[in-house]
């Protein structure tokens, strides 16, 4: 079992078996704090801070009967199992450690002191929340809109999600107010959670950002097979641009008027140099266009 699903485990038996949806949220981000190496990383959100990453794997948990989701009094919660309980034993004794004082910080609070703790001590967070207004007052307040970002300046990105979680994905899309993402790969699965089609484009609407599959320009699969220098890159990458970017230009003029409209928009793939991916080319086609004067930066 991943460790990260034992700390969720061990954490619902420390807090006697049972939180309810959003508090265990809360709880993991504060665990995750006091972690050198966190063991999730999380978004602004809806309610404050969220991983999708530990949001999946209750739907993992739940699946082997480690968990249950049940609902009481219209109120979400997930309760432990006997297969989920004594996997606290199992954990590093500074993630013990860990649990046990967000245990002692938290042991008076209400849910709604919780989620105010939260937002007050980790503002970023409540960015994009619905209740923040709610929650806070208007010092408070002001301290969460410092950290929302409403940037005047055009700009065009290239972002790819080799080595980094979901969250931290989006969190790079959010801290560069980016509005539309763009997916240039042909075929948009991916073996790694959140970066699928429908996950990345749930992932994106859900805080905001629009997204957009524009297949056209990408690069089939049995093309980038056996690419084991730089020099097999470039070999690839010289096709792409003498075939595939000249076969859809149109593509391309599409891409343009995106710009326009989104102001700040990124085109994403997998790898996490632009150098080793076809979107490097793809920035290099709307470079050459009569009309383009956007600044442009890879993240």
């Amino acid at each position: 079992m991943y460790y990260r699903r034992k700390l969720i485990l061990a954490t619902l038996e420390e807090f006697g078996g049972k939180l309810n949806h959003t508090n265990l949220q809360k709880i993991l981000f504060l665990i995750t704090r006091n972690q050198e190496k966190k063991a999730f990383d999380f978004v602004p959100y809806k309610y404050g801070c969220f991983s999708f990453q530990a949001n999946q794997d209750m739907s993992t948990l739940t699946k082997y009967n480690l968990v249950r989701s049940e609902t009481v009094a219209n109120t979400s919660n997930w309760v432990l199992t006997d297969e989920g309980l004594n996997f606290y034993s199992q954990l590093k004794k500074q993630d013990q450690s860990a649990i046990r004082l967000v245990k002692r910080e938290i042991s008076n609070f209400s849910q709604r002191d919780l989620i105010r703790h939260t937002y007050i001590k980790y503002p970023y967070y409540a960015s994009k929340s619905q209740i923040a207004s709610e929650i806070l007052n208007k010092a408070e307040m002001e301290a969460v809109e410092k950290q929302k970002r409403n940037l005047s300046e055009a700009k065009f990105f290239t972002i790819g999600y080799e080595g980094i979680s979901l969250e931290t994905y989006l969190n790079k899309l959010i801290i560069n107010d980016i509005r539309l993402l763009c997916d240039v790969r042909k075929n948009s699965l991916s073996m790694k959670y959140g970066f699928s089609k429908s996950q990345l484009k749930n992932a994106c609407q859900s805080i905001g950002i629009k997204y957009i599959h524009i297949p056209e320009l990408g690069i089939e699969s049995e093309k980038r097979q056996e690419l084991e220098s730089m020099s097999d890159y470039n070999q690839l990458f010289e096709d792409y641009e003498n075939t595939t970017l000249i076969e859809n230009k149109e593509s391309i003029d599409y891409l343009f008027q995106l710009t326009k409209e989104y102001q700040r928009v990124a085109i994403t793939c997998f790898e996490k140099e632009v150098c080793m991916c076809h979107r490097g080319r793809v920035l290099n086609a709307l470079k050459s266009l009569p009309h383009w004067d956007m600044q442009y930066k890879n993240l």
